[in-house]
């Protein structure tokens, strides 16, 4: 089973119907216990930082993820829901998050150019993920394959070996990170047609 987590920011009907698609039955839930009990839990997320992480507090959910991580079970975040594992982020003033990947944070520089060209803020749309180290969520998938991206915020590890993928937008950014169980992507899998569909499949496999 894979859970989905509920707490009221994310992609949850696109995420869900990817495992399903794969064959795997997947639930979403704003339960904290199924939670914190999960065999394989996914944490989506768009939107903004402090929010989410109000959110998660309003829900009792900060101690469910904390303790389902420290289970040593498959974590899988998303998008903002990789960012929030992280320390701080400066998103609208300056937020605290999970913890439970130092480092911060921060928006995309301003100015940023690509061939003399003028690069937007969001990095919106597909992008290549240069691949750094081998890991079963990335099993089967070639370096230099696209997926896609919608963010304006890129996570800055204080740990260079947390580092699974990064992607070139004006500046190479993090796109990926796996540390023991906790692995987690910048961009949508879920929207990342078969590369994306691939991914998703490596996790239920974990």
């Amino acid at each position: 089973m894979i859970t989905i987590e509920d707490y009221g920011m994310g992609n949850l009907h696109s995420v869900h119907k990817a495992f399903e698609h794969l064959g795997y039955s997947a639930e979403v839930t704003a339960d904290a216990r199924k939670i914190e009990r999960a065999q394989r839990l996914v944490l989506p997320g768009v939107g903004a930082f402090g929010d989410c992480i109000a959110n998660l507090q309003q829900g009792g959910f900060i101690e469910a993820i904390h303790a389902h991580i420290d289970s040593g079970r498959p974590f899988l975040g998303i998008c903002l829901g990789l960012q929030v594992l992280f320390d701080t982020s400066t998103e609208f003033g300056t937020h605290t998050g999970l913890g439970v990947i130092p480092g911060t944070v921060q928006r995309f520089p301003a100015e940023m150019q690509e061939q003399g060209e003028a690069l937007k803020i969001p990095h919106m749309g597909w992008n290549q993920l240069e691949v750094q180290r081998e890991c079963p969520l990335l099993r089967g998938v070639e370096d230099g394959s696209y997926v896609y991206f919608v963010h304006s915020y890129r996570a800055i590890p204080a740990e260079p070996a947390v580092v699974l993928t990064t992607t070139t937008y004006g500046i190479p950014f993090c796109s990926a990170i796996w540390h023991e169980n906790v692995m987690a992507t910048q961009f949508h899998p879920e929207k990342s047609q078969a590369v994306g569909l691939k991914i998703l499949k490596n996790f239920g496999e974990l």
